[in-house]
């Protein structure tokens, strides 16, 4: 069975679906599916083609040419995507929609007709898309045979632009693979307060900064460590130094994959105040670590943190209690251990990345299956 996998961006970009992309795509490969991505080039200066896996990757400038609205770079683009569809003859076509990429779908989906699935890893309201079969929302929605979704709050976000995707579409949550590397003990002594992912506004790091001002005087000996890069690294160190915070606060820039488990072993604590999430893998990898989190309740965080079990909400923009629910955590070492030890057992079981292939494997098969009948038809009728 053939795949095009379709996502806005791949390894070596980092990012939640990349990383997702990265662990999955070779796994559905030993189930023998035949696959094939379709990407951007990201933030860097890659060939049009190349391989992961063996898995054929052709890159396009999408994202250039719909920026610039160039319009010679776009039908050159449509051309390529469309001669790519007629010689891979995919059974399914499985887009991860998260930016308006999709338009290249949509205007080659006759070039090869087949089923689409559409997951969706972003909070529209947040983004203020809009509905309609005017809009490239509408249209992916109206024409995707299945769609999925990283959190039902993500799915319901969705729902009033396309009704009709209620009865067909589904939730599947982000999965992972148990790291080597087991959990250590929370540090006390000297806490570590880690936030991690991309230096954005939507992430809420400046939150931290000042949650952590107000920790201080409680706890002198803690400190607060932001991995990750991104445009608001520069913002960040310059709240961090005006608040007399630069020697609390340590940037360490981008975390390798691999790395990842090692620097939540050091954490005492993994705060995520987010204003807008999809299904952060952070919250995931955090878990899997035994690491407590204290986190908004916005988009899948709601799902993947339980509140009082393995871990903390507290509203979005509220630094105060941020403050608070870390102080809590810190002053009460056993409870965060509980939270921890919680957190791992259903991020072991429920966000296994076992559990996340078998789902995919098992709609990929059944959207398949129901087309057949209406492919084959089409291909005897050309």
């Amino acid at each position: 069975m053939k795949i095009l996998y379709w996502t806005p961006f791949f390894l070596p970009d980092i990012g939640g679906i990349e990383v997702l992309a990265a662990k999955a795509l070779p796994k559905l490969q030993q189930r023998n599916y035949d696959l094939v991505v379709v990407t951007s080039h990201g933030r860097y200066d890659l060939a049009d083609e190349t391989q992961y896996n063996g898995i054929p990757i052709y890159r396009f400038h999408t994202r250039s040419a719909l920026g610039k609205g160039n319009l010679g770079q776009l039908i050159r683009i449509r051309q390529k995507v469309a001669k790519l569809k007629q010689s891979f003859k995919p059974d399914l076509v499985h887009i991860n929609f998260s930016d308006p990429s999709v338009y290249f779908h949509l205007s080659t989906a006759n070039a090869y007709p087949a089923p689409t699935l559409v997951t969706l890893h972003t909070n529209f309201a947040r983004y203020n898309y809009k509905g309609g079969l005017d809009t490239l929302v509408g249209q992916i929605l109206h024409m995707a045979d299945w769609v999925t979704a990283v959190s039902a709050a993500i799915l319901s976000d969705a729902e009033p632009f396309i009704p009709e995707i209620r009865e067909r579409s589904s939730v599947i949550y982000n999965g992972l693979d148990p790291p080597d590397l087991l959990p250590e003990p929370l540090p006390s002594e000297a806490p570590r307060i880690l936030c991690l992912g991309r230096l954005v506004d939507e992430k809420g790091f400046d939150l931290a900064i000042t949650a952590l001002a107000s920790l201080l005087d409680r706890f002198p000996q803690a400190r607060l460590t932001i991995a990750g890069d991104g445009p608001n690294r520069s913002d960040l160190e310059q709240q961090a130094t005006a608040l007399g915070l630069a020697e609390a606060v340590e940037f360490k820039g981008w975390i390798a994959p691999e790395k990842v488990p090692e620097l939540m072993n050091k954490a005492t604590v993994v705060v995520m105040p987010s204003r807008s999430e999809g299904f952060p893998m952070v919250a995931l990898e955090a878990a899997q670590m035994a690491r407590p989190i204290v986190a908004t309740p916005v988009g899948g965080l709601s799902e993947s943190v339980v509140h009082q079990q393995t871990g903390l909400l507290v509203e979005p923009e509220d630094s105060l209690a941020l403050a608070e629910a870390i102080a809590f955590l810190l002053n009460h070492p056993d409870i965060a251990r509980q939270m921890g030890q919680a957190g791992r057992s259903q991020a072991l079981d429920i966000f296994s990345m076992e559990r996340f292939v078998d789902a995919y494997d098992a709609l990929y098969r059944k959207l398949i299956q129901e087309a057949t009948p209406a492919q084959a038809s089409r291909e005897k009728q050309g």
